[in-house]
């Protein structure tokens, strides 16, 4: 039997298997509601505010009770567990064990098991293990004897020290209000969703400037933007993050694509770098902040704290606000002395591995593929399941792509030329062209 007749078994009707496939869906979209992982994990502006008041010099006083004193979780873990279980479980017993399908939907459904054990360990060491597990190490590699991302955040913070220290690299100053932040990306995802339903909201509860949710974008009320910073957020929240959604949110079937689990998130960050490069968003500093997340996960996996991770940013070109949100962001969930929150990898990991995906079905001239990224919250390994699901009528094309990827032309022709120029040798290049630099 071929691998088609197996996403589409031939003893059941077709209509049969659609809704047993819906049933399921939507369990793990209700299963997973009350899980809040950056809700769970968060530091209050409290911690903060001691750290700056001590002079930067004492450890932030964030442990196990701390999570439980100011971030309870809201549900059960052990009977969310239970529940993934059982599902996983009907998922087997209902679609099989070796429909691809299936095989998806349980690895999701432990997925969020492995998620609410890491929530239960919040401010001890088995924290780090699961981060670990969800979301990978600063020492991966991304192939055999390739370098890791660890080399990765080496080599690219150095090219971007010498970029930044050019004039006409210094960004805008950010004058733009929270306010009137909201207003500008109101009418821009108004013109990009315009039947959607997208509203951009103020929230003064947050820690990041911005984060997208199922139709809305949230804007820390006390944030302040520059116009790069508006074309960034447009692109990466909104045509990303949103447009992902919402195209997830109208699958008629797979609606568990709507909702990101941790394996989604290096395929969903590096998609949404890459759109930000890709249309001329992004900046050296925009990428030098994403870089040194790298840096600081790495100088945690190796065993630095909180303070050192925090001095070293800051001792690299960073201002102490930056640096302490780089710094919280990897310990965060931890403790200012563990193992850290790896999540921040993603962004960087994803972006080469997204952009090598594309880079290889340009070359191979199949672009049906592509498309298929936007489906909703999906991961690489998983493309070509999707794609033969979207022949078979299982999982519906994403309704919203943004403009370079719904008209491929332009794209297609820039990256025409990137096998050939990445096997140059640049030491070569680098002998070829110093005297004319």
């Amino acid at each position: 039997m071929d691998y088609v007749q197996w996403i589409t078994p031939m003893h059941e009707s077709n209509a049969k298997y659609l809704e047993l496939v819906r049933e399921l869906s939507d369990r793990i979209v209700e299963a997973q509601r009350p899980i809040r992982i950056l809700d769970g994990i968060k530091w209050c502006n409290e911690v903060r505010g001691k750290f700056f008041e001590g002079g930067c010099r004492q450890l932030p006083e964030v442990d196990a009770a701390y999570y439980q004193r100011k971030n309870p979780l809201d549900f059960d873990p052990a009977a969310v567990r239970a529940q993934f279980h059982q599902i996983d479980r009907d998922i087997a017993r209902k679609l099989g064990q070796l429909n691809p399908l299936a095989m998806i939907m349980r690895r999701i459904c432990r997925e969020y098991q492995s998620v609410v054990r890491m929530l239960e360990a919040r401010g001890t060491p088995d924290f780090g293990i699961y981060s670990e597990e969800l979301y990978g190490s600063a020492s991966d590699v991304f192939h055999a004897g390739d370098p890791t991302l660890a080399d990765l955040g080496t080599t690219m913070e150095g090219t971007l020290i010498n970029l930044l220290k050019n004039q006409s690299m210094v960004e805008m100053e950010k004058n733009i209000t929270a306010e009137r932040a909201v207003k500008m990306l109101n009418r821009r995802l108004l013109d990009a969703f315009p039947d959607a339903g997208i509203r951009v909201l103020l929230n003064d509860q947050m820690t990041a400037d911005a984060a997208a949710g199922s139709d809305y974008l949230k804007i820390r009320s006390d944030a302040r933007f520059n116009a790069l910073d508006i074309d960034v957020l447009e692109v990466h929240e909104g045509w990303v993050h949103l447009g992902t959604t919402l195209n997830g949110m109208a699958q008629p079937w797979c609606t568990f694509l709507s909702k990101g689990p941790p394996s989604s998130t290096t395929t969903q960050e590096g998609l949404a770098v890459l759109t930000e490069i890709l249309t001329m968003r992004s900046s050296p500093t925009r990428l030098y902040r994403l870089i040194n997340r790298v840096r600081a996960v790495t100088l945690a996996e190796e065993g630095a704290n909180f303070i050192e991770v925090f001095e070293y940013l800051r001792g690299n070109h960073m201002s102490d606000d930056d640096a302490y949100v780089i710094a919280a962001r990897v310990f965060r969930g931890s403790t200012p002395q563990g193992r850290p929150f790896t999540k921040d990898l993603a962004y960087m990991r994803g972006f080469i591995q997204t952009y090598n995906f594309m880079r290889l079905g340009m070359s191979e001239g199949k672009l049906d593929s592509l498309p298929v990224l936007f489906c909703g919250k999906v991961t690489l390994e998983d493309i070509k399941t999707y794609r033969l699901l979207m022949d078979e009528g299982v999982v519906v094309a994403p309704k919203f792509l943004p403009p370079h990827f719904a008209d491929m032309k332009g794209l297609a022709t820039w990256m025409s030329f990137s096998r050939f120029i990445s096997s140059l040798n640049f030491e070569q290049l680098e002998a070829d062209y110093s005297a004319l630099l």
